[in-house]
């Protein structure tokens, strides 16, 4: 009898992110723990890194140099690999700081393997707004020293061609940068581009604000000139702008003000009449931050239905690449209920990747004490929001989901809490409430980590485990736990050397991020297909 050519034979699938099929050392909770390839090590540490950011086991500064040497190591090895790689990081999973660094390191380890081809294509694919020249020049100078090398200020040149402009300047060249657009005009020596006959006159007056020259604006910067004209009228007049709201919007508009900006210029609170003006020509983040503001300051309804008509909008989410968590954290900033279900719909719409699986699936949430940390020092998510909104919303879509928070049973801040809790899916509840369910009713475990053991409690028939996690668990190995026939999907929010399975073969496979993208690539391993790159 054939055991193995038979006609239910299948191709085993494979993933992108790799590590050893044996434990090779230990989590920092001291699990077994799987050493990774340096490109699925990159890669998870990539997108879930907020450079300079501590972490709850490891510093900001031991996180970066990691970065950087691994960088490092990807490009001496597959130079091509990763300048696509940061392409995509920058570009599609929209994570900023991570990316600059990375080109910069990219462009350093080059030069010290004696190369510099790509260095300049790789620089100037990252710089995607226009404050990231002067925030990649003030690394490399910080970092690297005051000698640029040519690629480097190249890359950055043609970055500089693309995204100067009069608004740019308006609203990133300021005093409070040590590297200004004069500084890296002086530095770079980027020539106008062809299609913008007024960029030279742009180019001298950046320079002339950089070297405090009192020269008069050049007539072909209208809207530098038409800020100036705003700026010179008196304070005590300012506010009869907004007596003829038409005529205000326009004017704000022309003269490229921003909500900061124009809170400078009337050196007082915005009023409703003066956030209507602004709200027409606001972009997604500034409406997110601001919509508690909007009802403190008693914006109308049907202006407000404008900013809900945006935040319902598919397209309209689609070209604000916002981070999911986004969502929740102006959900929790509000307390006006004409917002909710526009951000309901907004978080639907950044989470269409999710997908709708088959059977049935066990969903296992980290929330242990090294999950109650923020992404950064001044925001209010934390890495266990985020695999709360993930996994919450993947058990909405699953025909048939148990969802589980867990930790490991014991005390945490005078408290004593259980090992896990199941977490009662309602089929018909909106994500956002479901969220804020699980945090008002005490699914925010904190402890130790035992994933063995959530493993152990909870897994009975289910079809495949998924884990999100920063992978750093105490107690048994994590990938034994789980049979070999289950599959095991491991998504890792926060980027740690070792992991708590093996990965890239056999049922066994790991993602991160702080988006839904990846989730694409459960349904093409269940096909038997190989989930590769996402870039």
């Amino acid at each position: 009898m054939s055991k193995f050519n038979s006609a239910r034979v299948r191709t085993a699938a494979t993933s992108a992110v790799v590590s050893g099929r044996r434990p090779s050392g230990r989590t920092h909770e001291g699990a077994p723990g799987y050493e990774r390839t340096p490109q699925s090590e990159l890669f998870l540490l990539a997108v879930t890194n907020l450079v300079g950011e501590h972490t709850f086991y490891e510093s900001g500064g031991d996180r970066d140099q990691r970065y950087a040497a691994l960088v490092h190591t990807a490009t001496r090895t597959d130079p091509e690999w990763t300048a696509r790689f940061l392409r995509w990081l920058r570009t599609t999973a929209n994570l900023r700081t991570a990316a600059l660094v990375g080109a910069a390191e990219f462009a350093w380890a080059r030069l010290d393997a004696g190369e510099s081809g790509m260095s300049r294509q790789v620089v100037s694919s990252v710089l995607q707004r226009a404050d990231e020249p002067g925030e990649l020049l003030a690394y490399w100078l910080a970092t690297h020293g005051r000698a640029v090398p040519k690629p480097v200020k190249r890359g950055i040149a043609d970055a500089v061609g693309r995204l100067y402009d009069e608004h740019a300047l308006v609203k990133w060249d300021s005093a409070a940068h040590a590297v200004r657009f004069g500084d890296v005009l002086d530095l770079t020596h980027p020539a106008p581009t062809a299609d913008r006959p007024w960029q030279g006159a742009l180019f001298t007056h950046a320079l002339d604000r950089r070297h405090q020259r009192d020269n008069e604006i050049p007539a072909e910067l209208a809207t530098l000139r038409a800020r100036a004209a705003l700026l010179a009228v008196p304070v005590a007049q300012r506010r009869a702008l907004f007596d003829d709201p038409e005529r205000a919007r326009d004017t704000l508009r022309t003269a490229a003000m921003t909500w900061e900006s124009v809170a400078g210029w009337l050196q007082g609170p915005l009023d409703a009449r003066v956030w209507e003006a602004l709200i027409p020509s606001m972009g997604a983040m500034a409406l997110l931050r601001n919509l508690r503001n909007f009802d403190e300051a008693g914006v109308r309804d049907e202006v407000a239905a404008t900013v809900a008509a945006k935040l319902s909008s598919p397209a309209w989410i689609a070209r604000s690449r916002q981070l999911p968590m986004r969502f929740l954290s102006a959900y929790r900033a509000v307390s006006s209920l004409r917002w909710g279900h526009a951000l309901e719909q907004a978080l639907q719409h950044a989470l269409t990747n999710v997908p709708a699986l088959p059977g049935r699936t066990l969903i296992l949430v980290d929330t242990s004490g090294s999950m109650d940390a923020v992404f950064s020092k001044d925001g209010t998510l934390r890495r266990w929001d985020a695999a709360a909104v993930f996994g919450l919303a993947l058990g909405a879509r699953c025909a048939d989901a148990t969802v589980v928070s867990f930790s490991a049973a014991g005390h945490w801040q005078g408290r004593r809490y259980p090992s896990s809790l199941v977490f009662d899916l309602r089929r018909s509840e909106p994500l956002l409430r479901a969220v804020e369910r699980w945090k008002s009713g005490g699914f925010f475990i904190g402890a130790g980590t035992d994933t063995a053991g959530a493993v152990h409690t909870h897994l009975a028939g289910h079809d495949r485990v998924v884990i999100l996690t920063d992978e750093q668990a105490h107690g048994g190995d994590v990938g034994g736990a789980v049979p070999a026939r289950v599959p095991l999907y491991t998504w890792n929010l926060a980027g740690y050397r070792r992991g708590h399975a093996t990965s890239g073969v056999a049922r066994r496979h790991t993602f991160g991020g702080l988006t839904d993208a990846a989730f694409t690539m459960i349904p093409l391993l269940e096909a038997g297909s190989r989930a590769d790159w996402p870039f």
